[in-house]
């Protein structure tokens, strides 16, 4: 049986970390990034005997906000169950999550792989508190507990198993992280675990008949997602071929090695013994909350990218402009909105090169290079230094003197010198070698110090030439 044979089935659980300032069930500091081990922690996140969680109000409308985001709305009755795992990190021996009734049921996400588009369903999303974080230092026999992640806001969305491919499955993980950005959901940072996959990976030769699945657990970048699938599937695909039983268990992903190692058995519902929360009554959202939420919501990536194909630019740059901090995006449509599509072109190059916008004077500036005012090179330069000045580009063209020439009596003479002295370079014009015109609008461009108009020039060359 070769490989090819064998069919691969996909699903992939992400958890996101909720944009909030405080935790789930605590006030305290949600955003542990720089912050000291162990120095963002309550009574409620250690677990001590008596402490009563009490819910934070933005995780819920943040949580509705990606129900938008996956093309579903959420749930007006919700609640929250006791998931039962010790572990290290999480002091209270459960974990305070949502099993029976979660907050979004269904949903969809539409990516576009190897020229196809395809929708990926989400089977729900649930609401929940993060674990702390178990530390293993090099060499050592002992390991340590950070506990500043513990009891920060997910949502844990559960895709189908409806990826069939590595390719399919990075496509999948970057839009969703695309969604959770521009809905505001999450800071997404991947460095920092803002937003983790874990992969569910089985490989058959029946369709429609899954295998024996592996759990890739903590995945942080969209490369290890791809790397991960690809390598499970070789591997359990080589694990069959030899005759061989696939165990169904949770692997981690060894990125040095670039190769999945087994963990544990994977666990199933009735091994975490779930049990209704007791000190959290049921959520009821009002139809109310849920339509101010949808009033509010920001553009999303799917009517971003319809903008931005507006500007003739190649899907690829597209997908580099989105991958840009959103309040840079939305200015970009912003310009073409009031201004127009030529302009939005060249500061959407602008803010990919330098990855930032003065808008105001960013506009001025294209509109001087549209008027023939300035070439590109000397925008370039004015463009640095707006950079650390307050000036507007007329003041820093003028103080630079950069202004383009185009008085076609000033750029006649330049062009009358320069063939005069490039003659072979004009007889080579005449017989239509494409360079030597280059070549000659470049001698211009130099005597002129670079300010003459390049088109004007080609024009008058032209004409000088009889052609």
């Amino acid at each position: 049986m070769s490989s090819s044979e064998y069919i691969p089935t996909i699903g992939i659980e992400c958890h996101v970390q909720l944009k909030t300032k405080t935790k789930l069930f605590s006030a305290v500091g949600n955003d542990a990034r720089q912050a000291q081990p162990n120095s963002l922690i309550s009574h409620i996140d250690v677990g001590l005997p008596g402490a009563l969680p009490v819910l934070n109000e933005k995780a819920l409308e943040l949580a509705t906000r990606a129900a938008f985001a996956l093309n579903t709305k959420p749930q007006k009755f919700s609640k929250f169950d006791r998931k039962h795992y010790f572990y290290p990190d999480l002091p209270k021996g459960y974990q305070i999550t949502q099993y029976e009734d979660p907050i979004i049921i269904g949903g969809y996400v539409e990516i576009e792989a190897g020229g196809e588009t395809k929708q990926i369903q989400v089977t729900r999303v649930h609401l929940e508190e993060d674990a702390g974080k178990n530390i293993h230092p090099a060499d050592a026999d002992y390991s340590l507990v950070d506990l500043n992640r513990a009891g920060t806001p997910l949502l844990e969305i559960v895709s189908e198993p409806d990826i069939s491919s590595a390719a399919e499955a990075k496509a999948y993980a970057r839009e969703l992280y695309l969604l959770m950005k521009y809905s505001e959901v999450s800071d997404v940072d991947l460095y920092h675990g803002n937003m983790r996959f874990d992969v569910n990976i089985s490989v058959s030769k029946e369709v429609g008949k899954l295998g024996k699945r592996s759990e890739i657990k903590n995945l942080n970048s969209f490369r290890s997602v791809e790397n991960a699938v690809n390598y499970e599937i070789d591997r359990q695909t080589e694990w069959l071929e030899k005759g061989q039983m696939v165990d169904q268990e949770t692997r981690g992903w060894d990125e040095a090695k670039q190769k999945t190692t087994s963990q544990r058995g994977k666990e199933e519902a009735h091994d975490y013994r779930y049990m209704p929360e007791p000190d959290i009554p049921p959520l009821e959202l009002s139809e109310e909350f849920i339509s101010k939420v949808k009033s509010e919501m920001p553009s999303l990536p799917p009517e971003v990218r319809k903008m931005l194909n507006k500007l003739s630019i190649s899907s690829n740059v597209v997908e580099d402009i989105l991958g840009m901090p959103p309040e840079i995006v939305n200015k970009i449509i912003g310009v073409i909105k009031t201004v127009g599509d030529e302009n939005a072109r060249r500061l959407a190059f602008w803010a990919l090169e330098t990855g930032e916008l003065d808008v105001t004077r960013d506009v001025k500036l294209s509109k001087m290079i549209d008027r023939g005012e300035l070439n590109v090179s000397a925008a370039k330069i004015i463009r640095q230094q707006m950079a650390t000045s307050d000036e507007t580009p007329q003041q820093i063209a003028k103080r630079l003197n950069l202004a383009q020439v185009s008085d076609e009596a000033a750029i006649e003479k330049i062009v009358d010198e320069v063939l005069i002295q490039n003659q072979k370079a004009a007889e080579d014009t005449k017989n239509g070698e494409l360079k030597a015109i280059g070549f000659l609008v470049g001698q211009v461009m130099a005597k002129s110090k670079g300010q003459a108009n390049p088109e004007i020039a080609q024009r008058l060359i032209k004409q000088r030439l009889g052609l």
